[in-house]
């Protein structure tokens, strides 16, 4: 049985474990930290990614354990809508909705499928050797047939594989994430837009609302109290903005400064080594896609892997295919990310108010146009064979699945 190595305990190395397992590999994930203990608050898992999700079984245990959004749009900060959709609407272009669910519960049930036998907490990566596949650890060394690099934004498993390129670049924006009590405001998803400003809210199960919000502001600026620096920002927004920043616990806010690529790498793997999520494409929020493309690698690595397990291929020829399959669509992701970041951005009144009237108008003219945007994003499928079968009969043939 071939052996995979993954470096790091998110949800791309998660779902790399599990969707690689599944295609009949041994599978050690190794995670630094001494327990898995997500990092922020909230997170949505959207069409794409709830497919990808099923082909490893946790489609519809994922869809139970979360909230489908109601109508969701783009707001003014007095509450206008310039953009909206329904759920219903989605279901219907895409075979599936959005939902937003708490980070950690995403995690936990990743963490559960993939099991304690295959989970190494606490173990710290030092080196790789590309070529070998030897991952050296402070516990030992380990070889693998492959090895995959979950190991986030700021990857040294990248940094080793690709030295000359610049890595994560800030964005301009500052992000604020929390979670707070609904209590007995009205709460419904949307994100609303002002000058260089962002909040968004999402009802999640339970008396549960995830809130987020940006500001443009310089790279490691400090604040004592956050939120005191939100209600500053957004406490004449339209309702439940302020109610709900009334009602945090300060201890409940957390706030980081936002990275990405501006340059796409030039491949996701080299040797025997594959990157996925942030260690290959680390994107801006403003698409909500940064873990359903963590999880679409995950799934179409594991794909190609174990169509190429038991085959002579001394080349690892499948990685140049999961780079073919990966690398255009993921850095499609990240420019449509970036542009929707920089129209966040806008300070300028007549550019702001220019913004808005013209996706206002477009709206109006386009009712679907807020789903249309997404289309390329959204009608993504788990990938299958040519005769769109999903049994192991040798190499794969990639081709998206359409509605």
């Amino acid at each position: 049985m071939p052996r995979a190595v993954v470096i790091g305990g998110g949800i791309g190395g998660l779902t790399s474990g599990i969707a690689l397992r599944g295609q009949g590999w041994d599978v050690t994930v190794l995670e630094r930290a001494p327990k898995i203990d997500p990092v922020g608050s909230g997170l949505g898992i959207a069409a794409n990614a709830l497919k990808a999700l099923d082909t490893v079984g946790l489609g519809d245990r994922i869809r139970k354990l979360s909230k489908i959004q109601g109508q969701v749009g783009i707001r003014r900060r007095d509450g206008r809508w310039l953009v909206h959709t329904t759920p219903d609407a989605a279901e219907a272009r895409y075979g599936d909705s959005a939902v937003v669910m708490l980070r950690a519960t995403l995690m936990e049930v990743l963490a559960g499928a993939l099991g304690d036998d295959d989970l190494r907490l606490g173990v710290s990566v030092s080196g790789v050797d590309a070529d070998s596949g030897v991952v050296h650890t402070d516990e030992g060394d380990l070889q693998a047939d492959l090895v995959v690099a979950a190991d986030g934004i700021r990857s040294k498993t990248r940094h080793m594989l690709f030295p000359q390129h610049p890595g994560p670049a800030y964005s301009g924006v500052t992000a604020w994430r929390g979670l707070i009590p609904r209590g007995d405001l009205d709460v419904r998803s949307m994100e609303s837009w002002g000058r260089g400003l962002i909040f968004g809210v999402h009802p999640l199960n339970g008396d549960v609302v995830y809130v987020y919000a940006t500001d443009v502001l310089p790279a490691g600026t400090v604040f004592g109290d956050e939120r005191e620096e939100l209600l500053r920002r957004f406490g004449d927004w339209h309702e439940p903005i302020p109610g709900l920043l009334r009602a945090a616990d300060p201890a409940d806010i957390i706030r980081n400064d936002v990275y990405s690529f501006d340059t796409p790498l030039p491949a996701f793997h080299r040797g025997k080594v594959a990157l996925v999520g942030d260690a290959a494409h680390a994107m801006t929020p403003n698409l909500g896609q940064g873990a359903c493309q963590a999880i679409e690698d995950a799934v179409v690595l594991a794909h190609l892997a174990g169509r190429a397990r038991g085959t002579a291929d001394p080349g690892h020829g499948y990685l140049a295919a999961y780079t073919a399959a990966r690398l255009e669509r993921t850095s499609k992701v990240m420019r449509q990310s970036m542009s929707i970041c920089r129209m966040t951005k806008l300070r300028n009144p007549v550019a702001i108010w220019l913004r808005d009237l013209g996706m206002s108008v477009a709206a109006r003219a386009l009712p679907d146009m807020m789903l249309k945007s997404m289309d390329e994003v959204l009608r993504w499928h788990p990938p299958v064979t040519a005769d769109g079968s999903d049994q192991d009969q040798g190499p794969a043939v990639l081709r998206p699945r359409r509605n």
